[in-house]
């Protein structure tokens, strides 16, 4: 079929229509958002490196810390996370509060936690509490009754199926030492990347989107998001803002509750990401497991937007670069983009025969591929600490665009879902009678 198009009269009969005729049918969406963006991107993981390496030896700093587990149904594998944090390459305090929501059905999860702690006593400074919540309240309520038992100056809120590199602790909690920072982002990676050819795609996504889109907007303090599974505060901050909000889409309401009480106070604050700090979580191996994790993502960030945090939308609480960005990488990104790409490629079908149709977006399916390799080759020289892993994975490249538009789709129909039945009260994250309750 490329090679056809490609072959074909209707790759001339494009250029021949004029330059702005194309520039109307192609460009807009490259020129005026998506290549802006990636520069920018690329711009902020070079300045990241460059600093990096230039960067002197700081004088030790070891908070206490006190790891936030949330568990529900992991089974075994929170044994994993268990031991990760327990072997932590960090000579401060380590404090693992497992948190077992509806710990009476979720009898596995609470006896396999409870199992560690014979490991755990085995190190210096690691201690590890096993809170049973024997009613189910939901990711939230775990996270609360977490901090009500922490102790640590530092506070992780990490998935109970997430395991970690082994300096992580010491990565994320370095920038504490600056009295700025509030929260810290922590990087994720696909654990079972080589599982199935969606897990792949995936593990290439997570690399471009947060390894590497994270670390260039950090560079500008432009973090929009704090990840849910892998996120590092400042006690004292969590305190201000009097911890997590009932509902779902906690990590991005979090987020932007700790913008919004800095920008109402008018107090310096900065949230950072540090790709060296790296979390590594399983994503779903089908391509329908795909779709269905994102519905629920997608959803809850129109619910967060347009339900719960209009009045966020200003720049005098968020700055001006935060206000920008937020409207760019998520109202715009992530819910008008999927239906302007909808509208647009319609409108092609219609308005013109399926074969200059289709070798149109042949160019901007060759555009994107263009742009990936190149901002993924730059991504991986400059912030892979896995360049064989990430290298072998080039040959997936050229699937990532098709990938990518299917994903938007599905974020279209995540967000109509939101919009017309509130979907997020549809979530894993909590039990009915918790999201019902939610003025929400």
């Amino acid at each position: 079929m490329f090679e056809e198009l490609l072959t074909s009269e209707y790759i001339p009969l494009l250029f021949e229509e004029g330059a702005m005729t194309l520039l109307l049918k192609f460009m807009p969406f490259v020129l005026f958002f998506e290549l802006p963006l990636s520069i920018l991107v690329i711009i902020g993981v070079i300045k990241y490196t460059l600093i990096r390496r230039n960067e002197e030896e700081r004088r030790p700093f070891f908070p206490p810390v006190s790891c936030i587990i949330t568990c529900y149904s992991e089974g075994r594998d929170v044994q994993k996370t268990i031991r990760s944090l327990t072997e932590q390459i960090y000579p401060g305090k380590i404090e693992m509060l497992a948190m077992i929501d509806g710990a009476a059905k979720n009898k596995l999860t609470y006896d396999s936690a409870l199992e560690m702690s014979g490991f755990v006593t085995g190190f210096e400074n690691r201690k590890l509490i096993v809170v049973p919540k024997w009613q189910r309240g939901g990711r939230v309520s775990s996270l609360n009754t977490g901090l009500n038992f922490a102790s640590g100056e530092i506070i992780m809120a990490l998935d109970g199926d997430t395991s970690f590199d082994n300096n992580m602790v010491e990565r994320a909690t370095r920038h504490f030492e600056d009295p700025s920072v509030s929260a810290v982002s922590g990087c994720l990676r696909v654990r079972n990347a080589d599982e199935s050819l969606t897990a792949s795609l995936q593990a290439i996504e997570y690399f471009v989107s947060i390894q590497a889109s994270k670390t260039g907007l950090s560079s500008f303090n432009m973090v929009n998001n704090i990840s849910g599974a892998f996120g590092v505060f400042r006690k004292s901050v969590l305190d201000l803002v009097e911890g997590w909000d009932a509902g779902t889409a906690e990590d991005l309401d979090i987020t932007l509750r700790i913008k919004n009480y800095f920008g109402r106070y008018k107090k310096e604050f900065r949230i950072l990401f540090d790709p060296e700090a790296i979390g590594h979580t399983d994503a779903p191996a089908t391509f329908k497991g795909f779709l269905k994790q994102r519905i629920r993502w997608d959803g809850d960030l129109s619910y967060l937007y347009f339900r719960k945090h209009r009045p966020s939308f200003n720049p005098k609480l968020l700055g001006w670069p935060n206000f920008l960005m937020i409207i760019l990488t998520g109202l715009f990104s992530q819910i008008v983009m999927p239906f302007l790409i909808f509208a647009y490629t319609v409108w092609l079908f219609v308005r013109y025969p399926i074969e200059y149709s289709s070798a149109l977006l042949l160019m901007v399916y060759l555009f994107y591929l263009l742009l990936l390799v190149v901002m993924y080759l730059i991504f991986v020289v400059c912030l892979s600490e896995r360049p064989k892993e990430d290298l072998s994975r080039l040959c997936f490249l050229p699937l990532m665009p098709i990938f990518a538009f299917a994903a938007r789709m599905n974020s279209l129909v995540a967000t109509v879902w939101e919009l017309t039945a509130s979907g997020h009260r549809d979530t894993s994250m909590a039990p009915w009678w918790v999201t019902q309750k939610n003025k929400f």
